[in-house]
């Protein structure tokens, strides 16, 4: 089911159409019902990366937190969002973006020993704020993709904390695990142990703990109807001065996003019908990064202003293909029509996350899609 003002925006659109419609009101919902299921004081940050639209960034820093960056750029991006606070994540900061983060008053979560020197040294004169990244060797809940608990350049390892540089005051510890996750029960183990984990790992370090950021990785569906279950998160508060963090961005972003292909072409090859679109996965590369079928509906078109036949077919299974010089560039595989016509649109749901912003976009140059960020509703 498309919602009428996202067709409405996608109809106004140009021919042959190639669009993106986000709607900021379902984040900051996203961002409400989160909150609501948390304990009290926890923060809930925005990870940039999912989708770093300005409007759309613009629109959740007023809701949200605080925005999580990792990047110069997301920095720049969060600072002239108005952010209320912000994390500084990532495996290769530059000098340059530690000193930026650091004259924003940025909690600087530090992903290795090596980095932490760097820091103390570009800091001086300053107290920057800063937490552990840490890769526990703990198991973690299942998702698409583990951070910890499993060798990876992400944080610093859990052996390794007993040899760090005590120049810089310490926070805490991030201990983001894991990327979409869709059972909210494990989820909330993982925090509650994440929480007792810094606790002990503190009073053995000598650390006064205020910080401890849970990451995000709170999954989402793309081709069926498990719901991570809000109702499930019971997570047991931290204790006093122990100020919980987590920083979602699929879960927030993915529903706010649209994006809508024409259909150019219907063609049959070797037993296999497919809708060639004016777009593909240089726009939205997820579904062949991760390789899986995203689905899509159809936006019928009647309008047809040429004179020669449309092409059209009925009650079959078609790939939904882009427009790139490579079989990878698929959407969509076998997925039923009831009808489905050249000039149609296909449109493409919960896209509003790691959709654009992890794209190839200028692979053969092909123009970008047009744009829509819908107004608030009144």
């Amino acid at each position: 089911m498309i919602p009428e003002r996202v067709a409405a925006a996608i109809r106004a659109g140009r021919r042959p159409v190639c669009a993106y419609v986000y709607d900021p009101d379902i984040a900051t919902r996203r961002i409400a019902d989160l909150r609501a299921a948390l304990p009290a004081g926890t923060r809930v940050l925005y990870a940039v990366k999912a989708n770093s639209n300005p409007d759309l960034v613009r629109a959740i820093a007023t809701h949200a937190d605080g925005l999580e960056v990792a990047s110069g750029g997301e920095l720049d991006l969060a600072l002239a969002a108005g952010a209320q606070t912000i994390a500084f994540a990532g495996p290769a900061k530059t000098d340059d973006e530690l000193r930026a983060a650091v004259a924003a008053d940025a909690m600087i979560h530090v992903e290795s020993a090596h980095e932490l020197r760097r820091l103390t040294h570009l800091a001086r004169g300053h107290h920057p704020r800063t937490a552990l990244r840490v890769n526990r060797a703990a198991d973690t809940p299942s998702g698409s993709h583990r951070m910890t608990g499993t060798p990876t350049p992400f944080g610093i390892a859990e052996d390794d904390l007993d040899t760090l540089p005590r120049d810089l005051p310490i926070s805490g510890f991030h201990l983001h695990a894991v990327s979409n996750n869709l059972d909210a029960a494990a989820h909330a183990r993982f925090v509650d142990d994440a929480v007792a984990w810094s606790l002990t790992t503190a009073r053995r370090l000598g650390i006064t703990l205020t910080y401890v950021n849970a990451g995000g990785g709170l999954g989402i569906d793309y081709t069926g109807d498990t719901t991570f279950d809000l109702n499930r998160l019971r997570i047991t508060p931290p204790p006093a001065g122990v100020t919980l963090t987590v920083e979602p961005g699929r879960w927030i972003a993915a529903d706010t996003g649209w994006y809508a292909a024409e259909v150019i072409d219907l063609k049959r090859n070797h037993g296999r019908w497919f809708a060639v679109l004016r777009g593909g996965t240089h726009h939205f590369r997820l579904p062949a990064a991760w390789g899986y079928s995203h689905p899509f509906t159809v936006l019928p078109v009647d309008d047809w202003p040429h004179p020669y036949a449309r092409p059209e077919v009925s009650n079959v299974d078609v790939d939904a293909t882009g427009e790139l010089c490579t079989p990878r560039d698929v959407l969509t595989r076998a997925q039923h029509v009831d009808r489905l016509r050249v000039g149609d649109v296909l449109v493409y749901a919960r896209t509003g996350a790691y959709g654009w912003d992890i794209s190839h976009h200028d692979f053969l140059r092909h123009p970008y899609p047009e744009v829509t960020v819908l107004p608030p509703v009144s």
